[in-house]
């Protein structure tokens, strides 16, 4: 009887435990799926707004034409439009320290007036290239981005060990990128550029196996809402990788455009 009591004992924690793992995994599906969403909104909102900035007579609000010395005409930012340059990197550290003290409903709405501050910032780079190649880019992005994403969330391999790498790589994008205003060397801007495909890339698969094991450490105790908030600041962080890995692919598969007037 008592062997029969610790069988049933067993079975029945086992089950348990089968039940456990089948209902985290169902949750961390719905979390990664909610992430996804998130960023897929914010990635049409961008696109959106960049085409219609582009494309539209709200160009003249953001875009003027000036005469170089030469003679040729340019497309200069307005002071909308360098306002609309900066805008985003305000919302990203609003939402960076204040995401514990804003609400679901508030992040929300910060997160989708930053995609709308990219789709203005972004708006130049359809004015610069041709159609075709921006949409051979993303179409190209989103193979890349989405191969390596789906890596890092299958993948045995632990890649925190290269969060130390991608953090100095992206301070050397940055320092690389000043330097190069002023030298305005296109070897230099070609580098950083092959630098950037490289980092954004693996930061894909990085901060996608980063977002898994952050829930499956934190789910059990996580309340629904700061689920909800961090969902949008992950998506986040998926969004600056994707939209980085197209600008910097851009200049390699990129079409000036011959009339960007």
């Amino acid at each position: 009887m008592e062997k029969g009591v610790m069988a049933f004992n067993s079975n029945f924690s086992a089950a348990r435990g089968q039940a456990g793992v089948g209902s985290m995994d169902a949750g961390l599906r719905a979390y990664m799926l909610r992430v996804f969403n998130w960023m897929a909104i914010g990635l049409v909102t961008t696109g959106v707004v960049a085409y219609g900035v582009a494309e539209t007579s709200l160009r003249a609000l953001f875009f003027h034409v000036v005469e170089m010395p030469n003679g040729a005409l340019a497309q200069r930012p307005t002071l909308l439009g360098l306002i609309s340059m900066f805008t985003p990197l305000a919302f990203v550290m609003v939402l960076s320290f204040g995401i514990n003290r804003l609400s679901r409903p508030a992040v929300q709405g910060i997160f989708v007036l930053f995609s709308v501050a990219m789709g203005a910032s972004m708006s130049s780079l359809l004015m610069a290239y041709t159609g075709v190649s921006v949409a051979r880019t993303f179409f190209i992005t989103a193979s890349m981005f989405g191969a390596m994403s789906l890596w890092g969330y299958v993948t045995g391999s632990n890649l925190s060990r290269l969060g130390s790498f991608l953090f100095m790589g992206l301070i050397g994008i940055i320092i690389a990128s000043v330097v190069n205003i002023f030298l305005h060397s296109n070897a230099l801007g070609m580098l950083v550029s092959l630098l950037g495909v490289g980092i954004f890339t693996v930061l894909a698969a990085y901060d996608t196996q980063r977002i898994k094991i952050t829930y499956q450490q934190s789910a059990g105790y996580a309340a629904p809402d700061e689920l909800g908030k961090r969902s949008i600041y992950d998506a986040l962080s998926m969004y600056l990788n994707f939209v980085n890995l197209f600008q910097f692919l851009l200049q390699f598969t990129g079409v000036r455009s011959s009339n960007n007037d």
